[in-house]
């Protein structure tokens, strides 16, 4: 294993990130989709659970980062929502089953290293939106804070693939909060399929037998069949009227 020393650093991808999340729950930032969810959960329309606060306090992370709130956040591949994709599940997932410090520093990095390895199969510029991916990486971490196995992970990951593939990126905007809270959504629904050995199977659609051929298949279409739909999204938003 990698010292723990020499992962410490990830520390801070928790500290921006949640300090992002923390002032999007405060303030009216972006769509304020976790402070509105949030509200809406003392209202009781809402449980009070770990599922919620993970869906809650990730988007609460991304409106704030694009509302225009003057905190940093901790990307990953280049992008701030990536980043907090990747790493606020995970620190919720710790919070709830008190992880120690080594325990999260692995979980961050498994979740971070997953997302990259993912994102690096992507193009350049895609019309795939990287928050489901960055979503995966998360899944990874969550699966392997509650006592999951590889199997879990690849598991989990898989059932990602048959659920949110071909979100597409339409550039950068309040929205991306959505697409956010969206793709936390997906891993954990994904996590619990998979800690009760539930998935989706290489049987259905582009999910393959094997995890490493099924993220090949997602990319591959981010890579040729969405380049076409990155050239329609883009004369789409040119020809709005505003």
């Amino acid at each position: 294993q990698v010292p723990f020393d020499a992962i410490r650093f990830i520390f801070d991808a928790g500290r921006l990130n949640d300090a992002l999340s923390r002032e999007g729950l405060r303030g009216n930032w972006g769509l304020h989709i976790g402070a509105t969810l949030n509200k809406q959960r003392a209202r009781g329309w809402m449980a009070q659970d770990l599922g919620s606060d993970i869906i809650i306090r990730t988007s609460a992370a991304s409106d704030a980062r694009m509302g225009g709130a003057t905190l940093p956040a901790m990307s990953n591949s280049g992008s701030g929502n990536q980043g907090i994709t990747a790493t606020m599940p995970v620190v919720v997932v710790a919070e709830h089953v008190q992880a120690d410090d080594e325990r999260l520093a692995r979980a961050l990095m498994l979740s971070h290293l997953s997302a990259i390895y993912i994102h690096y199969q992507l193009p350049r510029l895609s019309a795939l939106c990287a928050a489901t991916t960055a979503g995966m990486g998360a899944a990874a971490g969550m699966a392997w804070l509650m006592g999951g196995s590889y199997q879990t992970i690849a598991m989990a990951v898989g059932s990602m693939i048959g659920d949110v593939s071909g979100m597409i990126c339409d550039g950068a905007s309040n929205s991306c909060a959505m697409k956010v809270s969206t793709s936390v959504t997906s891993a954990w629904k994904a996590v619990m399929m998979a800690l009760d050995d539930t998935a989706v199977t290489g049987n259905e659609g582009i999910v393959a037998h094997d995890v490493e051929q099924s993220i090949s298949n997602l990319c591959a279409l981010a890579c040729r069949s969405m380049q076409a739909t990155d050239r329609q999204i883009i004369e789409i938003m040119a020809s709005k009227v505003l």
